[in-house]
């Protein structure tokens, strides 16, 4: 399954780094609305602060 970043949350996906967009791509997710792309986020930083 390829990830999907729903065209009205484009824009701001593409504000993030490559380094950041690379790893949430990798994780193969359906972001349709801001909320899901701001979930996601959380849960990469979760990981980082274990």
């Amino acid at each position: 399954m390829a990830s999907y970043i729903a065209p009205g949350i484009q824009d701001k996906f593409d504000t993030l780094s490559p380094e950041l967009k690379n790893c949430i791509l990798a994780r193969e997710v359906r972001l349709h609305t801001l909320q899901d792309l701001i979930h996601v986020l959380e849960e990469i930083v979760q990981e980082g602060e274990s």
